[in-house]
């Protein structure tokens, strides 16, 4: 988690909500369920994200994910755009689903689905609940937008703030996942 900002900059939360609802900002500031996840998984793998360096689309995992979730739920969900900004699976009842192929990185994917109820409630004014389903494992997971949850998702918007806006990647830091993440082989050549 990133310390408070002590100079007089706009709030990152600020900055981005104004910037979701079209209010003049000079820096437009903008963050998408995939940075969320990307914060809470790997620093680095987010800032190589912000500059639109493209993941290895053949990795394994990525793969893996994909096919997972194009398949799960495809008769229950429907997929809407808001804002060109996030992209979401609904459910039949009005849920947001957010499916991942597994739950070895179920903090990040809760952050994610996390960070679409906070966007839906702040930004459109709509409150869901969320479904955070891993159907290759047959489990499925209530999400709600808590007081606790809202700073949780805030506070990463702060930490994303950061990493983005530096000029130069976090260091590289060897984490369990590393050798199946998409950056992978890029990461530890620089």
């Amino acid at each position: 988690m990133t310390e408070s900002r002590t100079d007089n900059s706009e709030d990152p939360v600020e900055k981005l909500l104004r910037s979701a609802r079209d209010e003049a900002v000079n820096d437009p500031f903008h963050v998408t369920g995939v940075m969320m996840q990307y914060y809470e998984v790997c620093e680095r793998e987010l800032w190589f994200a912000s500059r639109h360096l493209e993941i290895d689309r053949d990795n394994t995992a990525v793969v893996r994910g994909t096919q997972v979730d194009e398949s799960a739920y495809d008769d229950k969900r429907r997929n809407v755009s808001i804002d060109g900004t996030i992209a979401i699976d609904v459910l039949d009842d009005g849920r947001v689903m957010e499916v991942k192929p597994s739950s070895s990185l179920i903090k990040p994917a809760k952050l994610q689905l996390l960070y679409y109820l906070w966007y839906l409630d702040q930004v459109v004014g709509v409150e869901r609940e969320g479904v955070l389903a891993h159907p290759t494992e047959r489990k499925r997971e209530t999400v709600a937008l808590t007081d606790e949850n809202i700073r949780w998702v805030e506070e990463a918007i702060r930490g994303i703030y950061d990493v983005t806006t530096s000029d130069s990647p976090p260091p590289a830091e060897e984490k369990p996942f590393c050798e199946s993440c998409a950056y992978h082989d890029f990461c530890w050549s620089c």
